[in-house]
Formats: structure tokens, C-alpha cells, sequence
């Protein structure tokens, strides 16, 4: 009865070693750095920072229009309000010795400018607005829209515009047959009828439009790579079809 006792009080201390023991044991799943993502870029953890803050990027133009004087007598100012293609686009070298303000911002979508129209375009007194908005909201950068939503958010430009005494001068967007970021959305058919809304409302609004797309585009509704080396953001040759046919609008709402 000793001996039984005895190899039963062993069994009992033996038992948790061997259960740790199999609880231990080297897990045989995949070690979950297999499935991680890439770590992200210092441009991309300070753009996804400035979203959440200053979604709109209010703070983009702020300094710069604090010290932008108000428009000497007789200078009739023009903003060109945008994304990345506006941005992009040197000015001072298109077009010499204008008074013309590049407002553009990359990547923006059109809710994105309705949110800093009166700090970006109505605070700096222009005589005139050059709207290119649209491309981003098809590609999806701030979620996808429906063309209805982009529709409404530049008639929302444009009144605020018409309610400040500003001239309003709707671009169309540029042809694109793919977005190389966000590939196979064939945002073509989508970008020929928001165009045509622009078009039709210009006209009913007595506001300007300026054609890039037909002046621009390739057999397939897109840009060819002698105007954009990506499809979407022109070149110099491609700034070079737009600058005169832009301010050829803006000589008419000078008038």
C-alpha cells in the first residue's frame, strides 16, 4: 500500500510537467509574417495622417493666401482650382506675366475642393474660376462615387461661385482609358458623360466649359503617351494643347 501511495503521488507531480510540456510544444502553423503587408512608405503614413486631420487639407494654401495681397486695380486674378493635373501644371511658364493662382492639390477629389472653395478660390478675390475636377472621385481616392455625387459637388463649386461674383470656367476631364493605381475601373463612358453634364450646365448657367478631352484624346477615349506618360497627368506637350484653349475662356469672362 506504501509503494502504491507512493508511485501515485509521483503521477500526480509528474502530470503538469508532461501537460506544459504538450502545451508548449512548437506551434506547426506558418508564422504570420507570411501574409504581412509591405511596410508603408513615409509619404504614405503623412498623407493618411493629414487625412484624418485636415481631411480637405485646408492648411495645403494657407500660408500662401494669408500673404497673397488683395488684387491690385485692374488685375483681373484667375484661380485655377484641381487635383494633381492642375497642381502639376507650371503656370508662370504656359502663361507669362499672368496674375493666374495655381490652387490644385494631388490626389484631391471634388467633396474635397467644395470644403476649401471659399478659403482657396473666393478669399483670393479672382475675376475668374478654372474648375478641373472629377478624375480622382472615378478612380475611387476618396471612395467611389456615383456620377451623380461628382455632378452635384461641382454645381456646389459653381454656385458658391456665382454667389461671390466669380466667373466660372468648367474644364471637362481629361480622357483616361485606365487608372494605373486603381486598374480596370474603364472609367471612359463614365468621363463622356460627365463631360456632356458639364457641357449642358455651363450652358444653362451662362458659365464657360473648355473641351481638353476632344482636343486630347486617342482612339480609345484615353490619353496617348505623347501627351501622358501615365494616361492621366499630361506632359509638356499635353499642357501645350490645354494653355491656349483655356485662355481663350478666360478672355471671354474678362470680358
Amino acid at each position: 500500500m506504501k509503494i502504491f501511495a507512493a508511485l501515485s503521488v509521483l503521477a500526480l507531480c509528474l502530470a503538469p510537467a508532461a501537460l506544459n510540456a504538450q502545451t508548449s510544444a512548437p506551434a506547426t502553423s506558418k508564422c504570420p509574417c507570411a501574409n504581412a503587408e509591405p511596410p508603408k512608405s513615409q509619404w504614405e503614413i503623412d498623407h493618411e495622417k493629414q487625412l484624418k486631420e485636415d481631411w480637405p487639407w485646408l492648411g495645403r494654401y494657407a500660408e500662401a493666401n494669408a500673404a497673397l495681397p488683395a488684387p491690385a486695380m485692374g488685375e483681373k486674378r484667375i484661380v485655377f482650382m484641381g487635383d494633381s493635373i492642375t497642381e502639376g501644371w507650371h503656370l508662370d511658364q504656359s502663361f507669362p506675366g499672368k496674375p493666374y493662382i495655381n490652387r490644385g492639390i494631388s490626389g484631391q477629389t471634388t467633396p474635397q475642393m467644395v470644403l476649401r472653395f471659399h478659403q482657396d478660390v473666393v478669399a483670393l478675390k479672382p475675376k475668374a474660376v478654372v474648375i478641373l475636377a472629377g478624375t480622382n472621385d472615378l478612380a475611387g481616392n476618396t471612395g467611389l462615387a456615383t456620377n451623380a455625387q461628382i455632378e452635384d459637388n461641382l454645381a456646389a463649386m459653381a454656385e458658391i461661385a456665382h454667389a461671390n461674383g466669380i466667373k466660372v470656367i468648367f474644364c471637362s476631364i481629361l480622357p483616361v482609358f485606365d487608372y494605373p493605381w486603381r486598374p480596370g475601373l474603364k472609367p471612359a463612358p463614365r468621363i463622356l458623360a460627365i463631360n456632356n453634364w458639364l457641357k449642358d450646365y455651363a450652358a444653362a448657367h451662362n458659365d464657360l466649359y473648355v473641351d481638353y478631352h476632344s482636343a486630347m484624346k486617342d482612339a480609345q477615349d484615353g490619353l496617348p503617351p505623347s501627351l501622358a506618360k501615365d494616361g492621366v497627368h499630361p506632359n509638356a506637350a499635353g499642357y501645350a494643347i490645354m494653355a491656349p484653349l483655356v485662355q481663350s475662356a478666360i478672355e471671354q469672362a474678362e470680358k
